[in-house]
């Protein structure tokens, strides 16, 4: 078992959904609510890396990342490191490609909130903050708590990506995902299978822990209503 690729990947999609959720929870809002003739293309744009192949998604962060590229001639002056191949590199990619996941639960999840709800908020005196505080954000919760998952799941599980960005540096870029590869190109399956049934474990508990917080949350309560039963 390659204990850390494992903290690693688990390291890399903690950061990313940790990182993500905020600024897709203030865009997936305002798309909610925004009308605007260029809507339609900016939702296809931010659904791009949902179709588009991960090695052609990361042969054009590499090269974006690149020491010929601004972003990557501005980090390395700034950091005196590359970009590529680097932590912080495929973390950049990761926060990237996954913000379709982010973004389109938490869009779905506010454009499901009737309008009337935020029409009675401010009717009652409510202020802006107040209703996305007290109303909005508990009705939402489904949609940010599915997003969350879908990132970090989706980030434990990514190979494409975090091999052109990052290759397979062993405790820099080397996630469990691509030990698993290399378990496999080494004929050596029993640990490939022993490395893929924890990343499947992993994944199973959290989506059900994910589904438990969400009914704990959106039913306050309940186990008390089922007790008095």
């Amino acid at each position: 078992m390659d204990w850390a690729a494992l903290f690693l990947s688990l390291r890399l999609a903690g950061l990313t959904v940790l990182l993500l959720i905020p600024p897709a929870l203030f865009f997936g809002r305002r798309l909610a609510e925004a009308r605007f003739r260029g809507k339609p293309a900016l939702e296809a744009l931010i659904a791009l890396p949902l179709v588009l192949p991960p090695t052609v998604f990361g042969y054009y962060l590499l090269v974006a990342f690149g020491t010929a590229s601004p972003i990557g001639q501005l980090w390395q002056t700034l950091t005196g490191r590359t970009l590529v191949f680097t932590f912080e590199g495929i973390l950049l990619a990761s926060l990237l490609f996954n913000i379709p996941f982010a973004i389109q639960p938490i869009q779905r999840a506010f454009e499901a909130i009737p309008p009337d709800l935020r029409e009675a908020a401010a009717t009652c005196g409510l202020s802006r903050w107040q209703c996305f505080r007290r109303i909005e954000l508990p009705l939402a919760w489904p949609g940010i708590l599915g997003a969350m998952v879908l990132v970090f799941a989706h980030t434990l599980g990514e190979f494409g990506i975090v091999l052109m960005v990052g290759g397979a540096v062993p405790g820099e870029t080397r996630t469990v995902a691509i030990a698993i590869y290399d378990r496999v190109q080494a004929f050596d399956e029993a640990a490939a299978a022993r490395m893929s049934a924890l990343l499947l474990a992993i994944s199973l508990v959290t989506i059900a822990l994910a589904t438990w917080l969400g009914r704990r949350i959106l039913a306050p309560g309940s186990d008390d209503r089922e007790g008095r039963r």
